[in-house]
């Protein structure tokens, strides 16, 4: 979404400008994605400058590759006398690092930490507070008896951002300058690519003495990899000896991963194990009201609660539905309301079903045949009440709306919604008719039939 639209606009040996829809763009890019730009144009032969400018004009295709290689030939002759083998290959090849005659490359491993991952930006809800302290406590040394800690949950939750988060602590407060951030993938093609260049003392010393925190990412990408699994449990005695820090990440339990061996996994055990959870809907509209406020673009309360009820798998989901609304809103010159959440949303998910309160007054009302117009007026007659209670105690059950929000979307206080679902509850109980009604709703929802 980001990417796509920016085009070259000019260029010289030194500069790259680089042609983007709206000012919103130039802030974006060069708030998150500049580095990635800086990289993919270091990889043609020579660091630039990038400038971002709001325009449509673009180069002749292959211009700049050509130009590249112009500057590049005159930088190598003066310095070395000799021209870089470049792979005969469409475009310039991914992976080109120059390289001075009789010098081993250096293998490109190891991440940046992302500068808004720190523990100030991070929102704490009941899904992260235990792991949001225990991080803290272990960048802060407070984490009394270990000093690994093991973040589990699925993709999307903000593992990475708590990890990265001691990583920046530690720097910024304890002078920690070898914080080594890597992903199992990462660490296991370094040490293959170390043996296969007679290189692997190297490596050792890196991991073994040059590192004050270890940030080891998708730890359950070592399944069956018994000769990474070996070295890392190595590595990691020596780190523990010495009083290191070290954050694991992963989806899965260090016991649930299959093919590790014993000797890693009671390594994997021997810190606090934390669990993040998916963020609960609250939680979600704190994500989205400061995830607004940094874009400066503070959206209204019904379109927060929309989007934050919609996108309810993970926090990247979150974050997507927030900027494509936003850009959405900005690209076409249009209000950001409902009607353009709605929209957005409808195309991101697409024919995937979310429950939501709205879809449960719908088909309560479908079945009880009533409008949602009585469902939320003040009648008290019983055969709208009922619905009513049912229609509250559903949207208890499926979905993660505070009950306040929930009997003020019936229009109700919210001693009337608990009121309303403790008393579904008791009929419930008796297994009489309203058990039945709630069961085929409840199948209803559960199969997707709706």
């Amino acid at each position: 979404m980001w990417i796509e639209p920016v085009m070259v606009s000019a260029h010289d040996a030194e500069t790259i400008v680089l042609a983007v829809p709206n000012d919103f763009y130039v802030k974006r890019l060069k708030e998150n994605y500049l580095g990635y730009f800086e990289e993919g144009f270091l990889r043609l032969g020579q660091k630039v400058r990038i400038e971002f400018k709001v325009g449509k004009k673009k180069i002749k295709s292959g211009q700049i590759n050509s130009d590249f290689g112009q500057a590049q030939k005159g930088r190598m002759q003066k310095t070395t006398g000799v021209l870089p083998v470049i792979p005969a290959a469409a475009g310039v090849p991914s992976e080109f690092h120059p390289q001075l005659p009789g010098m081993t490359p250096a293998f490109n491993c190891g991440r940046m930490l992302k500068k808004n991952f720190t523990f100030d930006d991070f929102v704490v809800g009941d899904n992260s507070s235990f792991a949001y302290t225990a991080s803290l406590y272990l960048a802060q040394g407070k984490l009394n008896g270990t000093g690994v800690l093991f973040l589990l949950g699925k993709t999307g939750l903000g593992k990475s951002h708590l990890s990265q988060a001691v990583g920046h602590h530690m720097m910024a407060h304890d002078g920690a300058r070898g914080v080594f951030y890597v992903t199992a993938e990462d660490f296991t093609n370094e040490m293959i690519y170390s043996l296969r260049n007679n290189s692997i003392d190297q490596f050792k010393e890196k991991y073994r003495l040059k590192c004050d925190v270890l940030i080891l990412e998708d730890v359950h990408f070592l399944t069956g990899k018994s000769a990474t699994q070996k070295e890392l449990a190595m590595t990691l005695d020596y780190l523990i000896d010495a009083d290191k820090k070290i954050i694991f990440s992963g989806c899965e339990r260090p016991d649930e991963i299959p093919k590790l061996n014993e000797n890693l996994k009671s390594r994997l055990n021997m810190g606090v194990v934390t669990e993040i959870k998916a963020p609960d809907f609250g939680t979600r509209v704190k994500i989205l009201n400061k995830k607004s406020k940094a874009i400066q673009c503070i959206l209204p309360t019904p379109v927060t609660e929309y989007i934050a009820q919609e996108a309810c798998d993970d926090v990247r989901q979150l974050e997507s539905a927030l900027f494509s609304v936003v850009t959405r809103g900005q690209l076409m010159n249009r209000k950001i309301d409902i009607e353009l959440a709605r929209c957005v949303l409808e195309k991101m998910t697409g024919a995937r079903k979310q429950i939501t309160i709205d879809l449960i007054k719908k088909l309560v009302c479908e079945t009880f045949d009533v409008s949602e117009q009585e469902l939320e007026s003040k009648s008290r007659q019983q055969r709208i009440v009922k619905p009513r209670q049912v229609a509250m105690f559903l949207s208890k059950k499926y979905t993660d709306q505070p009950i306040k929000q929930i009997g003020a979307s019936f229009k109700r206080y919210h001693a009337t919604a608990i009121y309303s679902v403790n008393a579904v509850e008791k009929e419930m109980n008796q297994k009489g008719q309203r058990y039945e009604q709630v069961q085929y709703l409840s199948n209803k929802l559960e199969s997707g039939r709706f």
